[in-house]
């Protein structure tokens, strides 16, 4: 019995976070409130409050459930001792991030509410700091990866690690932030893996760069 219930309250945590992430995407996170999550939901208030003390405490098990996943397989992809080819890895990482938009309708919608939908204000400041921290993490993590570019000889000369780290970063961010604004798919989207691939051909010595697609 205790079992079936642990249970049941999972199934209704994990109803509420969808119900929040449909509301949240309709209404943008600072117009929603707790009354139109539960009627989204099929619940009173009073039981959303048993799983989420706030809209806050909602929004980040929302976040968590789509940015974790994408900070295991950049750790899996990333960090993986002994890769011949650095860039390469850099390259599959960032590919497959934008796969994932392409594969999920749940992960396009979520970076959509944390991009587009979402004031960073007032108690949602919080969140801000955290997303700043999760950046210098994927950016130090790329330095240590061009580190091991140029240990093996890949990168143009002169080439600082830390410098293509910074540029990468930015320039991914940059790309996330139009491919989900490009709902029609006619700027962005169609082009966003080219834009990679030719991102990381500028990096490589004696490399052609290879021209995205018009």
């Amino acid at each position: 019995m205790a079992r079936k219930t642990k249970e049941n309250s999972e199934l209704t945590r994990q109803r509420l976070i969808g119900a929040a992430h449909q509301v949240f995407l309709t209404r943008g996170v600072s117009r929603t409130t707790m009354e139109h999550i539960a009627v989204q939901a099929g619940v009173t208030r009073g039981a959303i409050y048993w799983h989420f003390s706030n809209k806050l405490d909602l929004f980040q098990a929302m976040r968590e459930q789509v940015l974790l996943p994408l900070i295991d397989r950049m750790d899996d992809t990333l960090l993986v001792e002994g890769c011949e080819d650095a860039l390469t890895c850099i390259e599959n990482f960032l590919c497959g991030t934008v796969q994932s938009l392409v594969d999920s309708v749940e992960t396009r919608q979520v970076y959509e509410i944390l991009m587009i939908k979402c004031e960073y204000v007032d108690e949602f400041a919080t969140v801000l700091q955290q997303i700043l921290c999760n950046c210098s993490d994927i950016e130090e993590k790329l330095r240590l990866i061009y580190e091991r570019a140029e240990a093996q000889e890949q990168l143009h000369p002169l080439r600082d690690p830390a410098q293509l780290a910074m540029d990468t970063h930015l320039f991914f961010i940059g790309l996330l932030h139009m491919w989900v604004k490009d709902t029609d798919g006619n700027q962005f989207r169609h082009q966003a893996i080219e834009l990679v691939k030719a991102h990381m051909n500028l990096r490589r010595r004696k490399s052609t760069l290879t021209q995205p697609s018009s």
